[in-house]
């Protein structure tokens, strides 16, 4: 998980950088650019959009789940521009954390005023 924890870190202040160059009120899809953008010039490896399949019986099925953003093939992120996160954001986040069998996840909501207030992390 050190890691993990480690990759997040770096997550969390592009996203930082990203809110305060951009601020909140644009689209989802803005903010995911801007992010994996300094994500790649930080070094890491961010693939927005993976293709999350699912396993149905003894078969691997594209059913059009689609994560964000996923960071070193260990850290996912979800990103939001929403007024509050909901339980349903959570619950996606944990499903794509069981599906892909990471252990980190990453909620961002980037339409607050503080990026600070606009980040969960899930953990399983």
């Amino acid at each position: 998980m050190i890691e993990e924890n480690r990759i997040a870190s770096g997550i969390v202040n592009a996203a930082i950088r990203v809110h305060k160059q951009l601020g909140p009120g644009l689209l989802e899809s803005a903010y995911q650019a801007a992010l994996v953008h300094v994500l790649l010039k930080e070094g890491y490896k961010a693939e927005k959009e993976k293709i999350q399949p699912i396993r149905f019986e003894d078969e691997i099925i594209d059913a059009g789940y689609r994560i964000d953003v996923m960071v070193n093939d260990k850290v996912i992120v979800e990103l939001k521009a929403v007024k509050e996160f909901n339980k349903i954001h959570i619950a996606q986040l944990i499903t794509y954390l069981k599906l892909s069998q990471c252990k980190l996840g990453l909620l961002l909501n980037f339409n607050v005023q503080l990026m600070k207030h606009g980040i969960k992390r899930i953990i399983l």
